[in-house]
């Protein structure tokens, strides 16, 4: 329970707006595309929608070169890359309705939809993937479009927003769930997600660390989700909010330049107890996720194609290397990182795993993972490939026009020599070779004239990779019905060679010049690729997203399923009191005149701090509040983000792990700039009520799984028919209760927050609660003549419909066939009692604030 999804989210309205902010409909074009227009008067049937043209020659010219499959395949990967992609989620292994919503799946969905979809010989509507372990994950033969759009697929479609929006599922694409797979997380791992926006990936990490924990207890691992832009950022906060962790940190840097935090101050300088826990940022798993051309989107994406060129890759190579040798620089000695990207161009797959092999020296090794997950169908990575520039394909570096070599870099080859001119004592040119070990040689052949635009090398001339590369996985669209996806798995054994080869600067390794345009690289693309870079293939400077990705099976939803909390709760602009970017107040103050004023997290300006939360007195009320036992660790583990204490909105809770390195960060300086840490344990009141209750800090949804079994005031174990009718009415008087004795014992609580727990046998009791995995529970409002629930709306549907079909699941045939009638009969009459005691026009939720 402490790390399951599903129990209030909360929503930032921030973080919803950037979710809308960044998104475009690739689906149909708009009214305004000149394209659209043209094709529409030259229908005669003026058709409403107008899809993608799925035509790029110069990407079928590329990738039939390059081999990236046989050539008798080409038609089945050609045709299968235009159709669109299938929809496909996860369930969330930590939730703790996960073997309902499994169970619901294949005993209903799997049958019904079986009936009313498929004709004979049809694949199934919806089955689980047979690679991913414990029927998690499952792939539908239906697009996105379909699902929306299908009436008979309703059903299954509200139930796919539903759970995704509790977090109870995830939404995402099959090939995406593959990379941490591979990384063979533990609970106890350190685990950087490096390009992690939107989330869902990070979610997955959660999952794992999060997996067979008791309620009430947390993992020793934690997860940091890294991404460059800060909108991004939100974006990544909101999908992971819905898991409820107090093992993650979010952050907002650049991946190639990601602080390694290393402290610096010995015991005799500043005493022992002053010391961090931990001395250096380094973690047990990176997963190294980078920016790509995400040409392996196509069929979710299919804008795309007529945005491809073969300079993409060649773009964002070098910022790729770059990444990667920063996740292996920050990865402990026994480690293991995966690279991916949902690319198929060599350049950016094998091109860069190779010039990793290379300047890791012998301390990286490419893991040969082919008995893992052997039910995936992976082909092997390519040992050769070329490169195309300008018009040309060039063989090897020494094919590169001088003016060209500063774009075009050895790495993007397979050998991975590069080749220099030098000037003789006649004054002629010669062709100096560096190889891999350092030693130069001479070669005859000048460097090839740009004059002839297609000049393709003779097959002698190609170079071939000596690193074992085939150990690389390739996953294909045809292969199982989806997209496209990279992965290499490494695994560190010694420090990295102090000189790597890595450049002093991103701009260096770009190899700039004067006479080149500048390519604008973004990590902030999609899940899986982080931005779509253009490269100087025609002397241009564009930079552009994938259009659909997995932020468009997250936010999609947005629109259709309500985030607003129940009149009874108020919603503050839950933006962690937000991170923005940086303004020189002195410089710029228009700016600096805002709706506050803007604090600082060290040297980050514009950013909320993180601080400890020490008020005694405060900590104290709410322990004697609730009860709290003195097992529950609360020393060192609240942070808010406000320095002024008497003004502190929320505060967060935050494992031992995080605290570690929370501590770190402050010995360092404050290097890692920090948009979220932990989990929304307390809420301030604010309403007037609020404000004469006790205790001024109600538990938040998200908080209460985890300090559940430590409650021993506030809390009452409610009958069925009362759990339900609160879901129900969302507020009742004390009085119009079924089972009156929990009437009264509701009214003879403390007024403001308390917790309504489900009993096991669908009667009230009197004796201690006990809590495990399956204990359902919610925060409510005691107010003066009332018991009100304080969880959303939706969270109210989500939990009725389990509740039902938990109910439908535990009774036995014989007692449907021999009680159905008594059941019904008592419950109706129950309803009934209640309807007629309970007046809806006059039922008023408790003022909460």
């Amino acid at each position: 329970m402490g790390g399951g999804g599903g129990r209030g989210r909360g929503g930032s309205r921030t973080q919803r707006r950037h979710f809308r902010q960044n998104r475009e409909n690739v689906w149909k074009r708009s009214k305004s595309d000149p394209s659209s227009e043209n094709n529409n008067e030259n229908n005669a049937e003026n058709r409403g929608w107008e899809p993608f043209a799925t035509q790029n020659l110069a990407f079928d010219e590329y990738y039939k070169e390059q081999g990236i499959v046989n050539p008798e395949e080409w038609d089945a990967f050609n045709e299968v890359l235009r159709r669109p992609l299938p929809a496909a989620f996860r369930i969330n292994s930590s939730s703790q309705f996960c073997s309902d919503i499994r169970r619901q799946l294949e005993n209903n969905f799997m049958i019904s939809l079986q009936s009313e979809i498929s004709e004979g010989g049809e694949p199934q509507p919806i089955r689980p993937l047979p690679w991913y372990p414990e029927n998690l994950a499952w792939h539908s033969n239906f697009s996105r479009m379909q699902l929306r759009k299908n009436q008979t697929l309703e059903r299954f479609h509200e139930f796919l927003k539903l759970e995704n929006e509790i977090g109870n599922i995830t939404r995402q694409e099959a090939v995406s769930m593959v990379p941490p797979l591979f990384l063979d997380v533990r609970p106890d791992h350190f685990v950087l997600d490096m390009c992690a926006a939107p989330g869902s990936k990070t979610f997955q990490l959660l999952e794992v660390i999060h997996r067979s924990m008791k309620p009430g207890s947390l993992p020793d691992g934690l997860v940091v989700a890294n991404d460059l832009d800060v909108q991004r950022c939100n974006l990544l906060i909101h999908q992971t909010k819905r898991m409820c962790t107090a093992n993650l940190i979010v952050t907002n840097h650049e991946a190639q330049h990601f602080p390694g935090c290393r402290a610096k101050s010995s015991a005799s300088e500043i005493g022992a107890e002053m010391e961090p826990p931990i001395s250096q940022l380094v973690f047990d798993r990176v997963l190294c996720d980078v920016p790509c051309s995400g040409d392996g989107t196509l069929r979710k994406a299919p804008d795309i194609w007529r945005k491809w060129h073969a300079g993409l890759g060649n773009g964002v190579h070098p910022l790729q290397i770059h990444i990667a040798m920063q996740g292996l620089s920050l990865l402990k000695v026994g480690g293991r990182m995966v690279y991916s990207t949902c690319s198929m161009n060599p350049v950016e797959n094998e091109a860069v795993v190779a010039e990793i092999l290379r300047r890791g020296g012998g301390s990286v090794e490419l893991i040969d993972v082919s008995s893992e997950l052997p039910q995936l169908v992976r082909r092997p990575g390519l040992k050769k490939w070329k490169i195309r520039d300008k018009g040309r394909w060039l063989a090897s570096h020494k094919m590169v026009s001088k003016y060209r070599k500063s774009v075009i870099v050895p790495s993007m080859f397979p050998s991975g020599r590069s080749f220099t001119e030098q000037m003789d004592g006649n004054g002629s040119m010669e062709v100096e070779e560096k190889h891999e070990n350092g030693g130069n040689g001479n070669v005859e052949d000048a460097l090839q004239s740009t004059d002839d635009p297609a000049t393709v090398p003779n097959e002698q001339e190609e170079e071939v990779s000596d690193f074992p590369l085939e150990r690389c996985m390739r996953i294909v669209p045809h292969d199982q019905n989806g997209g496209a996806f990279f992965i290499a798995v490494f695994h560190k054994h010694s420090a990295l060679p102090a000189n790597q080869g890595k450049p002093n600067s991103l701009k260096e390794d770009l190899g700039s010049r004067n006479d080149e345009p500048q390519v604008e690289l973004q990590n902030q693309g999609t899940e899986g690729t982080n931005g779509m870079v253009a490269s100087l293939e025609d002397g241009t400077d564009e930079t552009f997203l994938e259009a659909a990705s997995e932020v468009e099976l997250i936010k999609e939803e947005l629109d259709g399923a309500s985030l607003e909390l129940d009149p009874s709760v108020t919603l503050e602009e839950n933006v962690l009191e937000e991170a923005q970017e940086p303004v020189d107040e002195e410089t710029d103050p228009k700016k600096a005149g805002g709706k506050r004023k803007k604090q600082c997290q060290g040297k980050w300006r514009g950013v909320d701090p993180v601080v400890f939360f020490k008020d005694e007195a405060t900590i104290n009320s709410i322990k004697t509040f609730y009860g709290i036992d003195e097992s529950f660790p609360f020393n060192d583990h609240l942070v808010t983000r406000n320095t002024d204490a008497n003004h502190v909105k929320r505060i967060y809770y935050i494992s031992k792990s995080v605290k570690d390195v929370l501590e770190l960060n402050f010995s360092v300086g404050q290097q890692l700039k920090i948009t979220s840490i932990g989990l929304k344990m307390f809420e301030r009141q604010t309403a007037r009520e609020g404000n004469l209750a006790p205790c001024l800090f109600r538990i938040s949804s998200e908080g209460l799984p985890l300090i559940l079994p430590y409650i021993t005031k506030q809390i009452l174990c409610a009958s069925l028919v009362d759990f339900k009718h609160l879901l129900e009415y969302k507020s009742i008087k004390f009085a119009d209760f079924v089972d009156s004795e929990f009437g009264r014992k509701a009214s003879g609580i403390m007024s403001g927050c308390c917790v309504i727990v489900l009993s096991k046998d669908g009667k009230a009791t009197s004796g201690p609660i006990e809590v495990d995995k399956s204990t359902i529970a919610i925060g409510c409002w005691k107010g003066r003549s009332s018991l009100s629930v304080m969880i959303t709306a939706i969270d109210c549907q989500e939990l009725q419909e389990r509740l039902l079909a938990r109910m439908e699941t535990e009774k036995e045939p014989s007692e449907k066939k021999d009680k159905a009638s008594n059941v019904n009969r008592d419950e109706v009459q129950d309803v009934k009692d209640v309807e007629k005691n309970v007046d809806k026009d006059s039922i008023t939720l408790a003022s909460e604030g």
